[in-house]
Parts: C-alpha cells; sequence; structure tokens
C-alpha cells in the first residue's frame, strides 16, 4: 500500500464533563492513581507520590497532596474542570500556606491570561524553591479508541528545565554509603510487596532514612539507619503547626498503642517543637553489614505493619482542637 492510500483517523476533542461530571467524585479520584500521577509526574519533571486526597486545611480540603521523592517535599494539586476564577486562585494559596506545600500545581480546563500571568508573577516573585505549575488538561479520542488525556504546560517555574537538570546530574555525585543505603531501602521495598503489606514503600533514595504514607499530612512512618552508631528506629513522626497537639492526644492512648504494638514505646516530646516523634530503637543493628540485611528488613516491614494497624486510624480521627494543655488543665491554670 502506497503512502497515498494510507487511511489516517481523525483526532477528535472529547468534552471533560463528558468523562468527568464532578471534581471532587470523578476527577480526582482518577487523577489521583498511581498511573495518573506517573504521567502528570513527567510533564512536571517530577516524581510524584500520593498522601492522600481531600486533605483538611482548616474548614476547607485540598484536592490531592503528593511528595515528590526526590526533594521529599509537598506537592499541592487543586484541580479545575472548567475555566480558571479568582476562586480557586486564593484555594490554592490557602492550601499551600496551610500544608506548607512549596510546589503547587494547578490544573484547570482553560487559564485566563490573567491568572496565567498570576501565576507568572508568582514563580518571577516568590524565593527559590517554590513553585507554581499552570496546567490546561485536555481529553482527545480517535474514532472509537479509548480517550487520552493531555496536559499542557502553560506555566512554570522560570529555568526549571536547568533546575530538573541539576538535581540529575547531583544523583552522580552520592558516596558509596549513601548508594548503600539506597540497595537497603530497595530490599526493604521488595520484601513489603512480598508480605502484600498495607503499607506502601517510596521510591527508595539515598539517605539514611525513609518515610511512608500513614494517610494525613504531616504524619508519616519512618525508618532511620544509623551506621555510625548501629541502631535503627521505626516510628510515627508528626510536623506542623499542630504536632504537639497531635502528640500528646496520641499520648493519652499510649497504653492501649502500646498493647496493640506489643512492645514499649520511646514518646519524645519536644515542647514547642515543629515535629515530634514515637518509636522504637534497635541498639547493635549494623545496617551496612550486608549478611543482616534479610533478617533486618523482615523486622523493619512487620514493625511498620503493626505501627500501621495502630496508628492509622488514630493519625486521621485527631482533632488538635481537643488538646488541652496540662497548665491550663490544672485546678490553678484558667478557668472558662
Amino acid at each position: 500500500m502506497s503512502t497515498s492510500d494510507l487511511v489516517l483517523g481523525h483526532l477528535e476533542r472529547v468534552d471533560l464533563r463528558s468523562v468527568w461530571s464532578n471534581e471532587a467524585y470523578d476527577f480526582t479520584p482518577w487523577l489521583s492513581r498511581a498511573d495518573n500521577l506517573v504521567k502528570l509526574g513527567q510533564v512536571l519533571g517530577l516524581d510524584l507520590e500520593l498522601e492522600g486526597t481531600e486533605q483538611g486545611v482548616g474548614p476547607y480540603s485540598a484536592d490531592i497532596v503528593c511528595k515528590d521523592t526526590v526533594s521529599d517535599r509537598y506537592v499541592l494539586i487543586e484541580n479545575q474542570l472548567e475555566r480558571t476564577d479568582h476562586v480557586h486562585l486564593g484555594q490554592l494559596l490557602t492550601y499551600a500556606a496551610g500544608l506548607n506545600a512549596l510546589t503547587v500545581v494547578w490544573v484547570a480546563a482553560r487559564f485566563t491570561d490573567e491568572h496565567r500571568a498570576a501565576l507568572d508573577w508568582l514563580n518571577e516573585v516568590t524565593m527559590e524553591g517554590v513553585n507554581f505549575f499552570g496546567l490546561e488538561i485536555e481529553l482527545w479520542q480517535i474514532g472509537g479508541s479509548p480517550v487520552a488525556p493531555k496536559f499542557n504546560v502553560v506555566s512554570k517555574p522560570n529555568d526549571w528545565t536547568k533546575q530538573v537538570a541539576t538535581a540529575t546530574r547531583s544523583e552522580a555525585s552520592v558516596t558509596d554509603l549513601k548508594r548503600q543505603q539506597r540497595t537497603f531501602w530497595e530490599g526493604l521495598a521488595a520484601r513489603i510487596h512480598a508480605d502484600s503489606s498495607s503499607i506502601t514503600p517510596r521510591k527508595p533514595q539515598a539517605q539514611h532514612w525513609a518515610d511512608f504514607a500513614i494517610g494525613r499530612t504531616n504524619f508519616s512512618l519512618s525508618v532511620a539507619l544509623n551506621s555510625r552508631e548501629d541502631f535503627i528506629e521505626v516510628g510515627l513522626y508528626l510536623k506542623g503547626a499542630d504536632a504537639e497537639a497531635h502528640f500528646h492526644l496520641l499520648e493519652d492512648e499510649r497504653e492501649a498503642i502500646e498493647q496493640e504494638i506489643g512492645e514499649p514505646l520511646i514518646w519524645d516530646p519536644k515542647p514547642g517543637a515543629q515535629w515530634f516523634w514515637v518509636g522504637t530503637r534497635w541498639n547493635d543493628e549494623d545496617s551496612t553489614d550486608e549478611a543482616q540485611w534479610a533478617s533486618q528488613h523482615e523486622r523493619i516491614a512487620s514493625t511498620l505493619d503493626r505501627f500501621h494497624a495502630a496508628f492509622s486510624a488514630r493519625v486521621r480521627q485527631l482533632d488538635a482542637t481537643q488538646y488541652v494543655p496540662a497548665a491550663l488543665d490544672s485546678d490553678d491554670g484558667y478557668q472558662s
């Protein structure tokens, strides 16, 4: 057959609302799927992993919260199946501040010139490391083929391509210890997958620690390796403005939590701090000795499962307004 006889399909644009009638119930669940976050991440130059959807920020809720596994920073995604408006722009900034998200992604059917200019301006005036993206989403189809999404970047940080290339080059400078640590996490991830665990590993990084989502922003399960003093720590990490309140609310259930996990835990209060930790430490564990990795991976995976079972529901139900500091709760304290 000559090329002149070749029959080509006709590319047709599909209305977004014909596929996703509702942003919260249709589009957000679709975009938050792991395979679709990979597609979005490829467009942005980020490695995205889901932290949660409809995440509470005061009386409001952010559509999608992810982590960039390279920087371990929060990425906020706000969705809009219509033309951009001032309401969503305000929500973006409110949610970003509440979540301390340094990367903000606004996905919409169409950007007005004013809102595109607003994102461009934010990228110009904010400090280095704060990034705003504007993406228009389209749906296309050829004949009876499945509908295909297409993301078009309409706004991005200045020199973003250069920043991504710099991050890629830095990978070549990691030390032998860091490479070994990444291999350790790869082995742990394989063990977790083999166990069909409720834990979802992130992309292994060349660093001494790893964290795992537990279903709420500012909370994560964590594993830390200390090759200098030969110990391994597994625990729950809390951060953010309400970390102290959340920590003490959990501490009120200390006896029940420790009974469920099966061992006494270290409760590490840090009055006035922005992060707290509760967990367990195993001494005399050499994480650089690869002969010990199989047993270490087994123990870590089992402990993470028990921590997830004990903390996941409790973490999601925490309400910082229910915490009353001891000084105010005493007879000598303030009485309302």
